[in-house]
């Protein structure tokens, strides 16, 4: 029964949602986007979110950006990363054919959607049904079983989770807390959600104003004032993910979490990460490489040429 147990677990789909696009603006005041801000040597946020569902044991990531700079971060992360736990099996007889690549795939948010309701929360929630509709286009086994929510202003040191992972791939639930605090108390903080969950965070979306009066017919041509049209924009992780039931679920203590939203957190950050130690993984884990085109342009191919 062990053996069944362990088949039905490896067989499960545990996709990693990592949003990065959202209406919120952090006033850390640099030319790069925020995600990107350094917390180590040659290490920065969104490499960091990226490791920790390496971690969890996500069998693909799904980063949410905009159009405007997701060349950026894709040219730091680049389209794969390794499994670190299936990365350094040293007594394996071949290793290079043990190590688990990890794809990463970039989705843009809808441009319908831009300043209206693109929080972060809405990020998480389009990447979630993006991955969704491709992977169950591709085939009926590949269907996410459960999504694995990494936010880039969050960090702990990701290796805490690696006793958690089988569990983590489970059915049940899970959450991150440090002191006692979570998500839904406004902190970005990591959970997991089925889709169930998603349908409960949309239909809180969908609370949001539009640009007209609520309970008013177009003909009326009654408008709202434009800063109160399209509230989601403005909705918090805590509003969005209230009703993820926690009863259930199975909660994950960490050491040394930081919220990291502001100047202010980022300093307090710097100052309380001198008693222990951040570096980056090694490239065993984060590569930055390149997939190979499949094909190019022919025109561009062949200008110039008659």
């Amino acid at each position: 029964m062990e053996d069944v147990r362990d088949l039905e677990e490896e067989g499960r789909n545990l996709v990693g949602i990592v949003p990065i696009a959202g209406h919120e603006s952090f006033d850390f005041g640099q030319p790069w986007p925020d995600c990107m801000m350094p917390i180590a040597p040659n290490f920065n946020l969104i490499e960091a979110a990226v490791a920790e569902c390496a971690w969890a044991g996500c069998k693909s990531i799904w980063i949410t950006v905009n159009h405007d700079f997701c060349k950026y971060v894709r040219k730091r992360l680049g389209d794969w990363c390794f499994d670190p736990v299936w990365s350094h099996r040293t007594f394996d007889r071949n290793m290079g054919e043990s190590k688990r690549r990890i794809p990463i795939y970039y989705v843009g948010v809808n441009p319908k959607d831009r300043h209206k309701r693109d929080c972060t929360s809405w990020s998480v929630i389009h990447g979630a049904l993006c991955a969704f509709k491709t992977l169950q286009a591709l085939s009926k086994y590949m269907i996410p079983s459960k999504y694995y929510v990494s936010f880039p202003h969050g960090f702990f040191p990701a290796f805490q989770l690696r006793e958690h992972r089988k569990i983590i791939n489970s059915k049940q639930n899970c959450y991150i807390t440090s002191h006692g605090m979570s998500v839904k108390d406004g902190h970005f903080s990591s959970f997991t959600f089925g889709k169930d969950d998603w349908l409960e965070f949309r239909r809180v979306i969908r609370t949001g104003t539009g640009s007209r009066v609520p309970g008013t017919k177009p003909a009326d041509n009654m408008f709202l004032d434009p800063s109160e049209m399209w509230s989601a924009r403005y909705f918090g992780v805590d509003k969005v993910f209230a009703p993820l039931d926690l009863e259930p679920a199975h909660e994950i203590k960490v050491d040394n979490y930081f919220n990291i939203r502001s100047w202010e957190e980022y300093l307090d950050f710097l100052n309380a990460s001198r008693r222990f130690t951040i570096k980056r993984p090694s490239k065993s884990i984060l590569m930055g490489a390149r997939a190979n085109a499949v094909c190019g342009d022919y025109l561009e191919d062949d200008e110039g040429q008659t």
